[in-house]
């Protein structure tokens, strides 16, 4: 029997979500800059002893059929799903005045992006656009020259001459319409630059900025968390296998009062940071994951598509934190702009293998608290340090021992121009484990997404228009940053395996204490049968 439900006009019947038209008519909505004073937080003091959020609950239903490739138009009837069109703000004479550096850059990156064909595409598109310019030239003398007196004779030349200009001129321009669409194509795929200090090489070439504390040394035999949690009864992954199939799995007892307290712990101490919380979509227009620089349909992709639309769920709240602000103009002043989001983050997982997929550590859905800033271009530098600093502190409360990582030119990615990973001591996998990043796309994303800035200062002008409009600025590309301020099933798993004792038992670590309504430990639980 079907499920049949009703929700915001659209019939979800057997689970599976009926197709949205990609051409449905939606109002633009311009979002204007979130005030960081929206919430007045710092009232609350660092010392208070009750946490200033309640415990989320957020339910975790849903009914939407998922899958990672496009559908047939066998699957979804007669409706086709049409790509939504969209370009980057792309620099090509900046790319073609600086192939050499643009050039070795790809090669440290290990990017198969063909510079070549971007460079000989780019000089196409401009013989076309100008040739375009000459016919639209001729056709307006031409347009002109009939407007005087003529003779029938040789009026009827102009208009032959006119009727010929015009066909000559709708095939080039098609011409350059499809050149322009491959030129983007094949430019997107071109990652972005690459900070000088970013050691070159593989994952292997990674360096090491920091390492705080040291494993610890247990007088016992060490359980991993799977085994933990089975005897301290706080998952359960083979009744999510059967419900929802493998890498799902069920939080229980003392495992959902540690995840709203990691969530809500986390919020707290970025807001004093001056982050604003945001709970964000977790379905988006496959178009802004593109704009973030994700592939949703591609080989091995990490994303879910949902079928019959042109929709997907998100991997990360990087996502539609990132479209908040998309194709707007924001004022200097209200810059930086700094988000936590708390998201449900749903991954594929396609490709990964091995030991470290077991248990918590490699899932198709988790909770995460991503950290996200908006800033001028010179200051992004300054706020990846910050973000690196914040995750590290956070991770350091918690009495976790860990390693700071400046990740290696080929794992990157192609939006990062910089990356910090953050690996921290796992007793059970005998392992360093990622369990967060801190990335700078610079003007990567925002240069898709179309978010810009004017300077505050007016440009020199010599002839200002009537009004002071001629003194603006010219507007900038933000910069965007993002990192994980923690991501819960991972973090589940250091604190579980790192604060086990001998007779069973888990200890909270102290800062989530007052989260978890004063438990200090989890306890092992006796069943009688």
């Amino acid at each position: 029997m079907g499920l049949h439900s009703y929700f915001g006009g659209a019939t979800i019947q057997t689970l599976k979500m009926a197709a949205v038209p990609a051409s449905a008519s939606y109002s633009r909505f311009v979002f204007s800059p979130i005030s960081r004073n929206l919430v007045a937080l710092d009232s609350f003091p660092s010392h208070s002893p009750s946490p200033p959020f309640p415990l989320l609950a957020r339910a975790l239903s849903m009914a939407a059929a998922v899958q990672t490739t496009p559908p047939s138009s066998e699957d979804i009837g007669t409706a086709t799903v049409a790509k939504p069109q969209w370009k980057a703000a792309i620099d090509f004479k900046w790319i073609r005045d600086n192939r050499e550096a643009v050039a070795e850059n790809i090669r440290k990156r290990n990017s198969k992006a063909s510079l070549e064909l971007v460079l000989e595409l780019y000089e196409k598109m401009l013989a076309v656009q100008k040739e375009v310019e000459r016919l639209r030239g001729e056709r307006n003398a031409v347009a002109n020259m009939m407007k005087g007196k003529l003779e029938p004779s040789e009026r009827q030349k102009f208009i032959e001459k006119g009727k010929n200009l015009k066909e000559a001129l709708a095939s080039l321009e098609e011409d350059l319409v499809k050149l322009s669409d491959e030129l983007q194509q094949e430019a997107q795929s071109i990652p972005n630059m690459t900070h000088p200090d970013v050691p070159i090489g593989g994952e292997d070439s990674s360096a090491v900025r920091k390492k705080v504390g040291s494993p610890r040394e247990f007088s016992f035999s060490v359980k991993d968390h799977l085994q933990l949690g089975k005897e301290l009864d706080l998952f359960d992954f083979d009744a999510a296998a059967e419900v929802s199939g493998s890498k799902f799995y069920y939080l229980k007892n003392e495992a959902v009062l540690l995840e709203m307290a990691l969530v809500n712990w986390t919020l707290s101490q970025v807001i004093q940071k001056g982050f604003t919380p945001l709970i964000t979509p977790e379905i988006v227009r496959s178009s802004i994951v593109e704009k973030c620089g994700f592939q949703p349909r591609g080989d091995n992709t990490q994303v879910y598509s949902i079928e019959g639309s042109d929709q997907c769920l998100i991997g990360t709240a990087e996502i539609p934190v990132g479209g908040i602000h998309m194709d707007t103009i924001l004022a200097e002043t209200v810059l930086p702009l700094k988000y936590a989001a708390f998201s449900h983050c749903f991954r594929t997982e396609a490709g990964a293998a091995g030991l470290a997929t077991r248990g918590l550590y490699r899932v198709h859905q988790f909770s995460k608290v991503e950290m996200f800033v908006l800033c001028r271009p010179d200051e992004s530098d300054t706020y990846h340090e910050e973000l690196i600093t914040i995750e590290e502190e956070l991770f350091s409360s918690l009495g976790l021992h860990y390693k700071t990582l400046d990740m290696a030119s080929e794992d990157l990615g192609a939006p990062a121009y910089r990356k910090f990973d953050v690996e921290a001591w796992m007793p059970g996998l005998g392992r360093y484990g990622e369990i967060s990043s801190a990335s700078n796309c610079t003007d990567y994303q925002s240069r898709r997404l179309g978010i810009r800035y004017r300077p505050a200062e007016l440009a020199a002008s010599t002839n200002p228009k009537k009004g002071g409009k001629g003194n603006l600025a010219p507007t900038k590309f933000v910069h965007t940053l993002n990192a994980t301020a923690c991501a819960v099933p991972r973090m589940m798993i250091c604190l579980l395996e790192n604060n086990q004792q001998e007779d069973g038992s888990v200890i909270i670590p102290e800062p989530l204490r007052p989260f978890m309504g004063g438990m200090e430990v989890i306890l092992a639980k006796h069943h009688t049968g």
